[in-house]
């Protein structure tokens, strides 16, 4: 387990200091249906405490004229002593998802008569703006991720009545874009990024460990049995390393085919002529007959619209990063606000799920600086649908394992060009 902040790290005001050093002290000496009663007399009744200073304090932080702002950063940090703290210890993590029932039960109004009437209001409404922010649905997505174990994957399949947020673990492309944020300190970007490390390498053993096993097994009656290590079935696995490994067409393999348009496009001189054969490039992977070629024409129209790249411009670094992360939010998803993604659907359900991914893989090959703003447009989808049941989702859980897969054999520390000897 790791904690994802660093309490005696962050900058705080004298007031907003004191709250933590009573929340530490609290958590570190009592049991946690205490430190949930103190928190809630705290922060939701506002009154009837004994910690009269610490009242106080939070009065004071309440009262700040950018409390808007402020206390939602403040109030962030005060969940996250208490959740380091239980989720690092095994027989205190139950108070976790307690500790969020009481963040999400409704309180009544308080009483008119009350001195402390306009004080515990205005905390109220404060507590209330922080969990309606992106604060809190981070902090909810990252103690998903501190809680969730690492099931074995028939277990995971038996759980398709449960949200998709629950298989956060499972893709650390995702970490720095759904676990982060601006706000976020350094310590807690470091914690994510050794997460983000450690899961991608296991995954990566983990597969050629199974691909291993399918190698052998083709030669050896008594071998110890691997598990496929992906939500896949192994038909759907064998075909995504088929396509991600091997050959894709005559063409040769997604590597070969980027690594012949990067020396092409290095002759290129104008936006026009790039455009041209990326267009050339990205489409000669993809059916020209599902919807009568309207996906080829959308394309087209698409990359012809882009203002980056107008026609007579000078072709440079610039202009293909720019072209290569607005065709990523044509193929997938522009941003949180406008989370529409009918070509992505379309191309799914016409082409598949493996050359679509292959399809975007194609754009990443050939511009690498594009990969952290793919992966966002992932966690976009996985936010969009993270309260969703992952049967009904089934789709996107298959594109992340897919993308997992994609990653691991092109960017990862392993060498898979065995499988061929699998997939062949």
């Amino acid at each position: 387990m790791f904690s994802l902040l660093a309490e005696k790290h962050w900058q705080s005001t004298p007031d907003e200091q004191l709250v933590y050093d009573h929340l530490l002290l609290w958590v570190q000496a009592e049991l946690p249906e205490q430190v949930i009663d103190r928190f809630k007399s705290l922060f939701f009744v506002a009154f009837g405490t004994s910690d009269w200073e610490v009242q106080a304090a939070l009065d004071r932080i309440a009262a700040l004229p950018d409390a808007q702002t402020s206390f939602k950063l403040f109030f962030n940090r005060c969940c996250y002593i208490l959740i380091n703290r239980w989720q690092s210890q095994p027989q205190f993590q139950d108070a976790v998802p307690e500790f969020f029932a009481l963040l999400e039960t409704p309180l009544n109004p308080p009483l008119a008569g009350l001195a402390r009437s306009q004080s515990v209001k205005r905390l109220r409404s404060l507590v209330k703006s922080y969990l309606q922010s992106s604060h809190y649905n981070q902090l909810c997505r990252t103690a998903q991720f501190l809680l969730e174990d690492e099931q074995d994957v028939s277990q995971i399949k038996k759980h398709g009545s449960r949200p998709l947020i629950g298989l956060i673990r499972r893709y650390p492309y995702l970490y720095s874009h759904c676990l982060l944020s601006d706000d976020s300190s350094f310590e807690q970007k470091q914690a994510i990024q050794r997460a983000q490390g450690k899961a991608q390498k296991q995954f990566e053993v983990d597969l050629s460990q199974f691909l291993t096993y399918e190698l052998r097994r083709q030669s050896a009656r008594m071998i110890q049995p691997v598990k496929n290590p992906t939500l896949l079935t192994e038909g759907e696995l064998k075909l995504a390393m088929k396509q991600f490994v091997g050959k894709v067409d005559r063409n040769g393999s997604y590597r070969e085919m980027a690594n012949r348009f990067t020396v092409q496009s290095s002759q290129i001189r104008t936006c026009q002529g790039f455009k041209d054969d990326f267009y050339e490039y990205l489409t000669n992977t993809v059916d020209t007959q599902f919807g009568g070629g309207r996906f080829h024409n959308q394309l087209h129209d698409y990359l012809n619209s882009i203002a980056a790249a107008n026609s007579s411009q000078p072709f440079n670094d610039f202009a293909l990063v720019r072209t290569c992360n607005q065709v990523l939010n044509f193929l997938v998803v522009e941003s949180p606000q406008r989370p529409q993604h009918f070509v992505f659907m379309d191309l799914l359900n016409n082409v598949g799920t493996t050359a679509t991914v292959g399809l975007l893989l194609k754009i990443v090959l050939v511009c690498k600086k594009v990969k952290p703003y793919l992966e966002k447009r992932f966690a976009i989808l996985f936010s969009h649908y993270e309260t969703q049941s992952r049967s009904n989702v089934q789709w996107l859980v298959n594109c992340l394992e897919q993308l997992n897969i994609a990653w691991s054999t092109h960017f990862g520390s392993l060498d898979f060009s065995f499988a061929n000897q699998i997939i062949c």
